[in-house]
């Protein structure tokens, strides 16, 4: 595979079905005896994902399903991903031990028990995020799971074994028990405004943020004056009735506990849902397709206040104002103490990047591939306010082959240009350090 396919990774697990080639055992993808990296409270075990040449032995650059590195000594890992399998559990595992499927993921867990299995060292890089600078500052975490059925999949062993991993994780690499660093797939940014299309939206509006993120000790609990910028969704999962469409396969969902909030334009439940520019080019409105990410925020996720009328409150929301209902007596929202991300001033708008890469004058003269990031549609424009803050690392890991046999393979060029992290929409985003101030959330 080429290092733009590389940049592309992580497509949608293929289903069983369609494999065209025999699915390998442990023993035939190079099962070894590796000490899984869990939590002795956790039950655990180690399956290897394939790593193998899938084409012309000379051809090096064509393999699966994951990279080797020396994390956290080059690339830092800053962010921790979680998806859904869209498979069993057993399934999930014969997809990773195929080279030719090209995706991977550094744990996998299971539905009914809670148990864990890892398969991608976390030196290594999983073809996971579909977000290639994601994924070399990730871990990802597979749960057995289908986003369209609702929450049976998600159960309470899986949420306290996923819950128990994370927090070992975090604290292993320093990691911010935030959701501007733990995201689900559909928090991951494109790495350029055509991609955006493309990005996944697991594990979608039935995963149970609150719940999850009270099991990592980080629950949400008002931190600041009611009257304060910053605040964090709460909205109660099981009174938090929704009904969405799976719109891929043309079938509306039952209406269901959820911890998705519909987005609109206006301060009405009869206004049009709101329009990711991403996702919407055209300026159609948006829809409540599962997939449609822009006309939704989750529980847990954070926003600063751009209005408030009787009911109704406006957060800013990929670069303009979206409303959602926040009725009296119904605790939708709990004010929040932290760090906003805002344009410096006398600029007019500030880019956000779905990456953090190196200047293209920051890699060597002789390097023939310089990678360098672009801007997406969203920008921060003055006036606005998103949460975030975080630095963000900033540079670029070269493997373009399995057997590192090309000049600088292997390598991990660091950048001196900072970037921060912010919230720019449901999707993470990063900007600039020099184009923004990071201050205190207004109370």
């Amino acid at each position: 595979m080429t290092s733009k396919q590389r940049t592309r990774l992580a497509l949608a697990l293929t289903t069983a079905g369609a494999l065209s080639v025999a699915l390998l055992s442990p023993a035939a993808a190079g099962a070894d005896t590796v000490r899984p990296e869990c939590p002795r409270s956790l039950s655990c075990d180690w399956v290897p994902a394939a790593y193998q040449q899938t084409g012309d032995p000379a051809d090096k650059d064509t393999y699966g399903n994951y990279d080797t590195a020396d994390r956290p000594a080059g690339n830092q890992v800053k962010f921790i991903v979680l998806h859904d399998t869209e498979e069993d559990f057993d399934t999930t595992l014969k997809i990773f031990q195929n080279p030719l499927n090209q995706t991977s993921a550094h744990y996998v867990v299971r539905s009914s028990d809670g148990h864990v299995t890892q398969m991608v060292k976390n030196k290594d890089v999983a073809w996971q995020a579909g977000n290639w600078y994601l994924n070399t500052h990730s871990i990802g975490i597979e749960q057995e799971g289908v986003a369209a059925e609702g929450a049976k999949w998600y159960t309470p062993e899986m949420y306290r074994s996923t819950a128990r991993l994370v927090r070992h994780l975090a604290a292993k690499y320093d990691i911010p028990l935030d959701r501007q660093h733990i995201i689900g797939h559909d928090g991951v940014p494109p790495t350029s405004a055509a991609g955006t299309k493309n990005m996944h939206w697991d594990p979608g509006p039935y995963w149970d943020w609150n719940r999850f993120m009270a099991l990592l000790g980080r629950p949400s609990v008002p931190s600041a004056p009611r009257t304060g910028e910053l605040v964090t969704v709460s909205a109660d999962f099981t009174k938090n009735q929704q009904e969405f469409r799976d719109c891929e396969k043309s079938v509306d969902l039952p209406r269901q506990g959820s911890s998705a909030v519909p987005l609109h334009t206006e301060p009405s439940a009869d206004s049009p849902l709101f329009s990711d520019p991403g996702l919407h080019p055209d300026g159609s409105p948006g829809t409540n397709c599962a997939a449609d990410w822009g006309s939704k925020i989750s529980a847990t996720q954070q926003a600063v206040v751009a209005g408030r009328v009787p009911g109704w409150t406006a957060i800013w929301w990929y670069g303009q104002k979206a409303w959602f209902s926040t009725p009296d007596g119904a605790r939708v929202t709990v004010p929040t103490s932290g760090t906003v991300v805002r344009p410096k001033a006398g600029k007019g708008e500030v880019p956000v990047y779905g990456v953090a890469y190196p200047e293209k004058g920051e890699y060597p003269a002789d390097f023939v591939k310089p990678t360098v990031g672009t801007p997406l549609v969203y920008t921060i424009k003055e006036g606005q306010a998103f949460p975030g803050g975080g630095q963000a690392p900033t540079g670029y890991y070269y493997a373009p082959t399995i057997d590192a046999s090309k000049p600088y393979d292997h390598t991990y060029f660091a950048g001196a240009q900072k970037y921060v992290t912010v919230q720019i929409g449901h999707r993470i985003g990063f900007v600039k350090a020099s184009d923004v101030d990071v201050t205190r959330a207004r109370s």
